[in-house]
């Protein structure tokens, strides 16, 4: 773990290890917490890069066993799926 507080830890949101910690420091001690405060994990690739960095994170400042720290859940569309794929999807009218 560096100690710039600069480093870039969410890519696709541009949030910083400094944001991060503070984050923690305030009380969110959970990656879905952490996300909601920070938008961390919101971005295209929906944490699949900065979630490990996230519980590394945690687990410095808290002193938490890694393996404890949950992932945040997924949500549909899991990956990315153009509109069009949408509109052409018939309807169940069930």
């Amino acid at each position: 773990m560096t100690d710039e507080k600069g480093t870039i830890i969410c890519r696709c949101e541009e949030i910083t290890q400094e944001e991060i910690v503070n984050a923690i420091l305030e009380g969110h001690t959970t990656i879905k917490s952490i996300k909601r405060a920070t938008r961390a994990g919101m971005g295209f690739c929906q944490g699949r890069t900065c979630e490990s960095l996230i519980r590394d994170i945690i687990s410095s400042v808290t002193g938490t066993a890694k393996e404890y720290i949950l992932p945040d859940t997924a949500r549909n569309p899991v990956e990315p799926i153009k509109l069009i794929k949408l509109a052409e999807t018939p309807l169940d009218n069930k």
